[in-house]
């Protein structure tokens, strides 16, 4: 695990990618386990049809995969999204967003992730889940 702390992969993360701010992304823990990291919610990520959209999902989940990365290997800023393959399961309720990320592969030249995506307070349900590879610089 690297020194970086979540407040410290939260700012980067931030700092890196301004959308990050207007959705008000949180890491909330980061430790040998993986990520866990939030979108409160708030009325202006909701889609037609009354659920989170897509994006605000994918974006989480993006986030939550680098920061993951960024917890492994310390400042990494230029690792790359190269794949991202998303499962969309049940509809996302009217709260905080949650994803829990972990590296299953890490290698030199790429880090394989996956993410599970919920509804705060409904934990056993996934609203999400991903698979995603990051690129890392050599």
């Amino acid at each position: 695990m690297s020194s970086l702390s979540a407040e410290q992969v939260q700012g980067l993360i931030r700092a890196g990618l301004p959308m990050a701010e207007d959705i008000n992304l949180c890491i909330d823990r980061l430790d040998e386990d993986g990520v866990l990291a939030r979108v409160p919610f708030h009325n202006k990520l909701i889609r037609p049809g009354g659920t989170l959209s897509g994006p605000t999902i994918m974006a989480l989940a993006d986030a939550a995969m680098y920061a993951v990365v960024l917890g492994r290997l310390g400042r990494v800023e230029m690792a790359v999204t190269s794949n991202l393959n998303i499962n969309f399961l049940v509809k996302p309720k009217p709260v905080d967003l949650l994803a829990a990320a972990r590296i299953l592969r890490l290698s030199r030249r790429q880090a394989v992730c996956e993410v599970s995506l919920y509804s705060a307070g409904n934990e056993e349900e996934l609203v999400a889940h991903v698979t995603g590879t990051y690129a890392l610089p050599l």
